[in-house]
């Protein structure tokens, strides 16, 4: 028996309340030996006392030494096997804009990026353009025909965009074009097998076109793909939690993921702010609530040490407000480290904290990774989140006589 079917079986239903905040790219590196982790550095006085009144612990996402993208990363925290459910980036980012993915759909997250006259990225990110710059631009995009092929051109957020490929007999065993570098030209796609290749080449004409529709533009003059990917078939929060689940984020990558394990995607908040205003207002409505913060691992990515403090400085800043709503089960936590150190997801584990009236207290006394070595969750895979907050909010009945 897997741990879906344990948690189905065992599962039953109460009145209490689970939010689980989610600060992406939490887990960061001292930048100089014996010095303190962007966690360690901030102040924050509300995670802090989380802590001691909580228990604390670190998780691996994946498994030791493995490196989790943040599709993989919250999908453990939802508690599913990210090595079984693997999900490309294209269909997170896809569902996450509203698009209805079907079965010969194959979708691909794409970035704006700057190309010099040599056709070498010089910034993998188009500059980080605004929404506002880089909508207009994908709008663009969708001059682009393929014969055989329905395209579709779907505007995300800031430098990303998504295109989605249709049509009988397309694979997405393709490779990312990104070459996760500059300096260098983008890679060409390349397809694991017939398939594949027939939405790799889909993917080099496009890319074609795209560069001639790009021309003129002075940073968005190229693109690179990541991600392709089908639609997967995953159970529901629903099914296996018994949960009726609400997700409040910024980014839509993180809304696909959620909708792609059965929550409702509720709001449409600009800000943690809002995300909070979001969270106040469907409270009657839900049993359990994810609530996403993205800057903490964009700071960390652009190895900006300082920008990734002040990030976590400000998630500390809410958390007296969704303490006041009297959740049964608050859990703080990220979906990987991205330590500014190495400007990247890194392995490490990342420090939670778990605040409920069934809390065993560890004597913890920050919300920092030194001091969740010492928590009495002890060190686990990410995939047991959810049986943990299921039992601090009584939510699982015994197993065996």
């Amino acid at each position: 028996m897997d741990l879906h079917s344990l948690l189905r079986e065992l599962h039953k239903r109460n009145d209490s309340k689970i939010v689980l905040l989610v600060a992406d790219g939490l887990g960061g590196l001292p930048m100089e030996p014996g010095g303190k982790t962007e966690l360690e550095t901030a102040h924050k006085p509300n995670l802090d006392a989380l802590a001691r009144r909580g228990s604390s612990g670190l998780m691996t996402m994946i498994k030791p030494g493995i490196t989790p993208g943040s599709g993989p990363g919250h999908l453990a925290m939802f508690g599913y096997d990210p090595i079984r459910y693997q999900i490309g980036r294209g269909a997170l980012e896809a569902t996450g804009v509203g698009f209805a993915l079907g079965p010969n759909d194959v979708a691909v997250r794409c970035n704006f990026c700057t190309l010099d006259a040599q056709g070498r990225i010089t910034d993998r990110r188009a500059g980080r353009i605004s929404s506002e710059e880089s909508a207009p631009l994908a709008i663009r995009l969708r001059q682009i025909k393929i014969a055989g092929l329905e395209v579709f051109v779907e505007p995300v957020k800031e430098h990303r965009f998504v295109v989605v490929f249709r049509g009988e007999g397309l694979g997405d065993q393709v490779t990312d074009t990104d070459p996760q570098a500059t300096g260098v030209p983008p890679l060409d796609p390349v397809g694991a097998d017939p398939a594949s290749q027939r939405t790799a080449e889909a993917a080099k004409e496009f890319i074609r076109q795209a560069r001639q529709l790009l021309a003129d533009q002075p940073h968005a003059n190229g693109l690179t793909m990541r991600g392709f990917a089908k639609r997967p078939d995953m159970p529901t929060y629903e099914e296996v939690y018994g949960l009726r689940a609400a997700a409040i984020a910024v980014y839509p990558m993180y809304k696909g993921l959620a909708q792609l394990v059965g929550m409702k995607v509720v709001g449409s908040p600009s800000s943690l702010k809002e995300e909070i205003d979001v969270l106040e207002q469907v409270w009657n409505d839900f049993d359990f609530f994810f609530v996403h913060f993205k800057y903490t691992d964009s700071r960390g990515e652009d190895g900006n040490f300082e920008a990734k403090v002040r990030m976590i400085e400000e998630f500390d800043s809410i958390v007296p407000r969704v303490l006041a709503l009297k959740p049964s089960v608050l859990a703080v936590t990220g979906d990987h480290s991205t330590p500014s150190k190495l400007a990247s997801h890194s392995w490490h584990p990342v420090p939670v904290v778990i605040v409920a009236d069934s809390c065993r207290p560890d004597g913890c006394q920050e919300f920092s990774e030194s001091a969740a070595c010492r928590g009495g969750l002890g060190h686990f895979e990410a995939i047991y989140l959810m049986p943990l907050l299921l039992a601090h909010a009584g939510r699982l009945e015994k197993f065996g006589a």
